[in-house]
């Protein structure tokens, strides 16, 4: 399907969605989020489809934010509604892996969509912030929320006070992202990582990010019978066979689940 705001294509079994508009930066409207919600049922419905790479056309930025002359016309109906939120709980849930590969500026609206993949690597030109406050709004589209689980409550707090944006560096030494490139190395270490992703069980895979997710969401106790539960599933699978039986052979493993 042709897109207006966004490009995607199937890179060997990784789907690659490249947010299509450098003349502003790769600003978010309501026209991309809801070709990214498209895009996303569309990958989540193809088989041959394995994992999801999110990044930004051009060197300048990832996505540098909401669009203002959008941002500026929406009332508390729109805030109730929060689509670019409702869309990265979508990003954040999807079953399939995805990695955010940032180049450039990941302001405000990309940073919170870099926030709601799995995975986050930088190029060294990457800049992170939500400059929110600045605007008399807050980072609505699970900011508040993301970023404080990832980096802690302190360093979260400072952050959206201040707006201050942050280098790729930093990013990596607080856990924001887990590392930096060169730029011209980005998407080949991204398809690297999500090819060695799908080199592994697809359904040992989903539910690791399952138990993760869920489990860092609750009581520890709670979380150790999440992790039960989904090792006792894999136990009892075919793939899990295979892939101690490759292993013992000493050859690559053939995994049949998804």
């Amino acid at each position: 399907m042709a897109y207006e705001t966004i490009l995607t294509e199937n890179r060997d079994g990784v789907g690659v969605v490249t947010i299509n508009r450098p003349e502003v930066r790769n600003a978010m409207n309501a026209q991309v989020t809801r070709e990214l919600r498209d895009a996303l049922e569309r990958f989540r419905e193809d088989d041959g489809i394995g994992a999801v790479i999110f990044t930004g056309a051009g060197e300048r930025a990832f996505v540098a934010g909401a669009d203002i002359g959008d941002l500026r016309e929406r009332t508390m109906l729109d805030g109730i509604a929060a689509p670019m939120q409702r869309l990265y709980d979508e990003v954040e849930e999807f079953e399939k892996p995805t990695v955010a590969a940032v180049n450039g500026y990941a302001l405000g609206g990309g940073c919170e969509l870099a926030m709601a993949c799995d995975i986050r690597l930088a190029s060294e030109n990457a800049r992170f912030g939500l400059p929110e406050t600045g605007l008399s709004i807050i980072p609505g589209a699970g900011g508040t929320q993301r970023l404080a689980r990832l980096v802690g409550k302190g360093r979260a707090v400072e952050m959206i006070l201040t707006g201050r944006i942050i280098d790729a560096v930093e990013a990596r030494d607080i856990g924001l992202v887990s590392r930096v490139v060169r730029p011209q190395e980005l998407m080949d270490a991204a398809l690297e990582t999500c090819r060695t992703i799908l080199s592994k069980g697809p359904l040992a895979v989903r539910l690791a990010k399952l138990a993760v997710k869920h489990g860092f969401e609750t009581d520890q106790g709670t979380g150790m019978l999440i992790e039960r539960l989904a090792q006792a599933i894999l136990l009892s699978t075919e793939d899990k066979l295979e892939g101690m039986s490759a292993f013992l052979e000493k050859r690559e493993p053939n995994f049949k689940g998804r």
